[in-house]
């Protein structure tokens, strides 16, 4: 007899942390090496000459230092957020209201570059294979107008885009990244190719400084959000595994690659371009903008290399200008959440789930940038609120030590405080001298900050006072068990029963405890925290299952788990859990055809760390009779081992089969029946066991026709490869989708089948 179930209805719900080093790595690579390069590279060699190279460097070194206190707050505080979290646990006042105020707006002008930059290198691929109607667009509405349209229309694009709720998963963000190293790699090896004698290549940076000292902290100014995107790992903190390792380390990896890939472009193209008319090639890069890697490439690229180079520039601009924009809109979002911007922009779309407001309202300002002012101007004022948002970073690294130094920082910035303070300082002095050159980019952010102090005190203050700072601690430890556990992830009431008296009787047998848990899903667009805006609709079916429980006599612990994909928030409670085996429902087929039992369950099945069983189940009542195919194996005799629990459990009768052809030899039916012998000796249940010989064209038609007769066929994942089979092998797939019995699908992680291979050799 066992006890009732444990009701959990309330507490700290699990946010799946499903993104690994290299998946938080290329996170801060992919948004550092976008648009940036492209578009900046010949703007700081028209600015500084050869000396764009020192520029920089030197910024690789500001940014260091601040990456520094990027890596020991986010590994402290893994939430997401980024900066303005930081910040606003720092000062919860007009402060942090600023931050998040400066960062919104920095990502939306950033936004900004990222459009105008495709719109270059648009009119370019245009241009360069499509001369004639180029040339008749510009002599219609000439060459500005024509990059202005472009402009909007892509920008109009990827904010309808990002509010329709349309993303691209992790995997492809990591090819996307992965292809635009490649890329820029091509052009760095065709660069080393074309460098001439050592006298040619040093006559290319002589005078190193042809502007001055100056020059290059004007570089510096303009380029500085080139290196801006590594604090995009801060920003999904709460998803990344094991924090407090891996956001330092995939921060100062993410900042080496980018670095060392800088440098290695500005080098090539100021060494290996060599104009005809005998220009400085700092001169010609300068002469040509935001499409300078372009011209470079046209010099010692052949065609279809330069065709790569403009090609790889419109992915990068794309790509960040998506990113950009739901990273702009998610700080407006979190800020009205706060209670620091207007309620609406907080509103979550009822049917797409995105922040569709917040979304529109950075979309109108990032379109109003780009259409009024000129791309330095725009790529200025970004660098200049970074660097302004970056210093308050280094700040509140000093201020959270004193304020709160209870919490447990695995990773401290070196040197403290000379970092921090070193980051504040340079930060500051970098903003301050872009004055000198670009004015209007500080107009603009005076401005910024006029408006949001007014409307903050005018109207913000007071809501903003309702909300208090969150206590910073430990996560708590969880209320469930924490290890050897039996779990069950729950989508579907209707089937929620069943999947518990299944998994409950493996419990039983296998002395584990049980938890049944269910995903919420919360869209890309919005915080993982998100999540519980929309948990009362899982709650309901927890609720379900703990009563089905209650009154079952099972012991059964609930709760609930936030992911952006259920398979990652399965995965994320089977390793919260401890989790021993793992048992799910199936709805029995599939609606593509590259997925065996669909895109969460084989997901679950190919990374699941514990012993899989899926069922498809279109009874509420359990199994009387069980058909049991067998043909040997690790999954097989896992198999058996899970009957010896259920066969009881349900008084369910056993048939142990074996599937042969027709017209198979007396030699391959005694075969037969020595498989069925070995199973049947592994069976130690105390209910009625048979056995049987199919005929059969089919295996899995055999099988299939012949559980007409059953309520329930248990099947071991086949011992085809991998890459031949896929996930359970072509035999159990068919029998579950195709069975009118249920079918229980069971499959041995691989850990337990190397121990079970080793044992069986001896």
């Amino acid at each position: 007899m066992t006890s009732p179930s444990n009701t959990r209805e309330g507490g700290q719900p699990t946010f799946a942390r499903d993104l690994g080093l290299f998946d938080a790595t290329m996170i801060g690579v992919g948004a550092m090496i976008g648009a940036g390069i492209f578009v900046l590279t010949g703007i700081a060699a028209g600015e500084s000459g050869p000396a764009s190279i020192l520029a920089f460097a030197l910024n690789g070194v500001v940014t260091l230092l601040t990456a520094f206190a990027y890596a020991e707050l986010a590994a402290a505080i893994p939430e997401a957020g980024g900066g303005y979290a930081f910040v606003r646990r720092a000062f919860p006042g007009a402060v942090g209201f600023t931050a998040g105020w400066l960062l919104w707006f920095a990502y939306t002008v950033a936004c900004s570059l990222y459009a105008l930059g495709f719109a270059g290198y648009f009119w370019e691929f245009f241009l360069k294979y499509v001369p004639g109607i180029t040339e008749q667009v510009f002599g219609l509405t000439g060459e500005h107008l024509a990059g202005l349209v472009v402009t909007l229309v892509v920008g109009a694009g990827f904010i309808r885009l990002n509010a329709r709720g349309a993303e691209v998963t992790g995997k492809a963000e990591n090819v996307l990244t992965v292809s635009k190293i490649v890329v820029l790699l091509i052009f760095i090896a065709y660069g080393f190719k074309a460098l001439g004698t050592p006298e040619e290549v040093a006559s290319s940076f002589n005078p190193f400084f042809p502007k001055g000292m100056s020059g290059v902290i004007v570089a510096m100014g303009l380029t500085f959000i080139a290196f801006e995107g590594y604090d995009l790992i801060a920003t999904v903190a709460e998803e990344i595994r094991e924090p407090e390792r891996n956001i330092p380390r995939a921060t100062f990896i993410a900042l080496a690659i980018t670095v060392v890939m800088y440098l290695l472009i500005l080098f090539v193209s100021l060494a290996a371009v060599r104009p005809e008319d005998g220009t400085p090639s700092w001169r010609f890069l300068g002469e040509y903008g935001e499409t300078a890697i372009v011209r470079a490439a046209e010099g010692f690229m052949p065609a279809f290399g330069v065709a790569v180079i403009v090609f790889g520039g419109l992915l990068s601009t794309m790509s960040a200008l998506n990113a950009t924009i739901m990273a702009s809109s998610r700080v407006a979002f979190s800020m009205a959440r706060d209670r620091w911007l207007p309620e609406p922009v907080a509103r979550i779309h009822p049917e797409r789930r995105t922040p569709h407001v917040a979304i529109f309202v950075t979309g109108v300002i990032l379109l109003a940038m780009a259409l009024t002012l000129p791309i330095e101007a725009v790529g200025s004022a970004a660098s200049l609120i970074f660097l302004l948002t970056f210093a308050m970073v280094n700040l509140s690294v000093i201020v959270l030590r004193r304020k709160a130094p209870e919490i447990p920082r695995r990773y401290r910035v070196p040197f403290y405080p000379v970092v921090p303070i070193l980051g504040i300082v340079l930060n500051v002095a970098l903003a301050l001298y872009q004055f000198t050159f670009q004015p209007v980019a500080w107009y603009v952010t005076i401005g910024w900050i006029v408006a949001g102090l007014l409307l903050y005190y005018a109207y913000f203050e007071k809501r903003a006072a309702a909300v208090k700072p969150q206590v910073l601690e430990a996560p708590p430890r969880p209320t469930v068990p924490s290890e050897n556990t039996v779990i069950v992830p729950i989508h579907n009431p209707d089937t929620a029963g069943i999947l518990l008296e299944y998994a409950h009787a493996i419990a039983q047998a296998r002395r584990r405890s049980l938890v049944a848990f269910s995903v919420v899903e919360v869209p890309r667009q919005l915080p993982i925290h998100e999540g519980l805006r929309f948990a009362h609709h899982r709650e309901a079916i927890l609720k379900a299952a703990r009563d089905y429980a209650g009154a079952h006599r099972m012991k059964v612990d609930t709760d609930l788990v936030v992911a952006h994909h259920a398979s990652d928030g399965i995965l994320a409670g089977a390793r919260r859990y401890g989790a021993d085996v793992l048992v799910m429902g199936w709805k029995g087929y599939t609606n593509t055809r590259d997925r065996i039992f669909g895109e969460v369950t084989d997901q679950v099945l190919r990374h699941a760390p514990c012993d899989v069983a899926v069922l498809k189940s279109t009874r509420k009542e359990p199994p009387r009779r069980c058909l049991f195919p067998t043909a040997g194996g690790p999954h097989a005799r896992l198999a058996a081992e899970w009957l010896n629990a259920l066969a009881p459990a349900f008084g369910m009768s056993v048939t142990a089969c074996y599937v042969v052809s027709p017209d198979a030899t007396a030699e391959e039916r005694r075969e037969a029946e020595r498989w069925i012998a070995k199973t049947l000796e592994r069976l130690e249940v105390e209910v009625p066991v048979e056995h049987k010989v199919i005929e059969a064209k089919s295996i899995a038609g055999g099988i299939a026709k012949e559980s007409r007769d059953y309520d329930l066929v248990v099947l071991g994942a086949a011992r085809e490869p991998f890459w031949s089979q896929l996930i359970f092998g072509e035999i159990p797939e068919k029998v579950a989708r195709y069975s009118p019995a249920d079918v229980l699908v069971v499959k041995r992680y691989e850990g337990h089948v190397r121990s079970w291979l080793k044992r069986a050799l001896g």
